[in-house]
């Protein structure tokens, strides 16, 4: 997508900033990467480059001069510099008359998903008098939002994620009935076909977890480790993926099954309250949504956690609520997190996440895992939300 300057200076003057500093050093900010058109691009990029958009005049860039082209595909000057003084007096002369430029920086490491740049650079701009602001909301409003084609992409692949799903439970309970029960790298391995044959692309294979093994957020079963499975386990599929073309944004998902006629009791009231949380975060979202009211990301999973805390169930919380969406499956966009994080983005229209609230303990887990979209009026849920564990027996 091309860079919209004139949105971005638009952005700027709201925000209350001089400008906007991308800067990138052997792929260490692929935030800015993305936002100016070298991510899988192919290009040789071995040396610091710099470019400022600024709130007012024509932007402004810093190159090597052995790599001096690499942003010829973005408009305004280029100073190029070849050793170190020359890149010092090269970077004062760019951010001369500026005062405080957005940055992928994130005041005391609060959000590490968006702090890309290190401590050294930061150091020397506060030489030069600049303050370092983070570009938190203008990474939400310019890399992370999805166009139409893109909110496409994620609704087909978020329907075949559910098919690869139901077909995972189908084929699980035909083996039980057989007596011939797989393995879970068995079953993950199918399903990784499967993600073929539907046109699927992600960057890894499926989480298939049964008892113990799903009290482990990011458990993948090795052919080594894995567990057969068999009557009366609780299964855990969470998957992820997109459609295997250009621009193309993930769906994300977690389904519980149970390979018996009857859900214990412990685990239905473990479902049962982070589905609560689940529709609890959902509601709040589109509350806000539909009053035209600011929402951040630690708001929603604070409303979520309290769920499960006031059930009983806060020891058993591991992670945040959600994540951002986008090409890559752990987006740019703001996160549902006040517990790892405290995420104080503000959730925008155009942008996707899931929410994905669990409860583990020693001898199982539970999760379910939706996405949603935030449109210009509306907040949607773009799949089926599971509101009992599926029985396989």
């Amino acid at each position: 997508m091309p860079l919209d300057i004139p949105a971005i200076q638009t952005a700027l003057c709201d925000d209350g900033l001089d400008g906007w500093l991308l800067y990138d050093f052997h792929g260490s900010n692929e935030i800015a990467r993305r936002l100016v058109g070298l991510s899988g691009v192919g290009k040789m990029e071995t040396r610091r480059w710099y470019y400022l958009i600024p709130a007012e005049g024509e932007p402004r860039g810093l190159v090597h001069a052995i790599e001096r082209h690499n942003l010829d595909m973005l408009p305004g000057s280029k100073q190029v510099y070849a050793d170190r003084q020359q890149l010092e007096v090269g970077l004062r002369t760019l951010v001369s008359g500026q005062r405080r430029l957005a940055m992928e920086y994130s005041p005391n490491c609060a959000i590490p998903y968006l702090s890309r740049i290190d401590a050294g650079t930061v150091e020397l701009l506060r030489r030069f008098n600049i303050e370092p602001v983070s570009s938190g909301n203008l990474v939400q409003r310019f890399v992370a939002r999805w166009d139409e084609r893109a909110f496409a992409s994620h609704r087909k692949a978020s329907e075949r994620l559910h098919r690869i799903k139901d077909r995972a439970f189908d084929e699980t309970g035909r083996a039980l009935r057989n007596r011939t029960g797989p393995t879970e790298h068995d079953l993950q391995q199918q399903m990784v076909d499967w993600f073929a044959e539907e046109g699927l692309v992600s960057d890894s294979a499926p989480v298939v977890a049964v008892q113990e093994h799903s009290g482990d957020p990011h458990y993948l079963p090795q052919a080594s480790n894995s567990r057969v499975i068999s009557a009366d386990m609780l299964l855990l599929l969470d998957l992820w993926g997109k459609l295997d073309e250009p621009d193309a944004v993930f769906a994300d998902i977690t389904w519980v099954g149970y390979t018996g006629r009857s859900v214990p009791k412990p685990m239905q009231t473990a479902f049962s309250v982070i589905t609560a949380a689940r529709d609890k975060a959902v509601e709040l979202i589109e509350a806000r949504v539909q009053a035209e009211q600011t929402l951040m990301g630690w708001e929603v999973d604070r409303a979520a956690r309290e769920v499960i805390q006031l059930a009983g169930f806060g020891d058993w919380i591991l992670h945040r609520t959600g994540h951002s969406l986008g090409e890559q499956v752990h987006g740019d966009g703001v996160h549902l997190d006040d517990y790892e994080t405290h995420d104080d983005r503000r959730l925008l229209p155009g942008t996707g996440f899931t929410i994905e609230p669990g409860v583990y303990s020693s001898e199982f887990g539970v999760r379910t895992e939706i996405n949603m979209y935030i449109g210009e009026r509306e907040a949607l849920v773009t799949g089926p939300r599971q509101t009992e564990i599926v029985t396989l027996g």
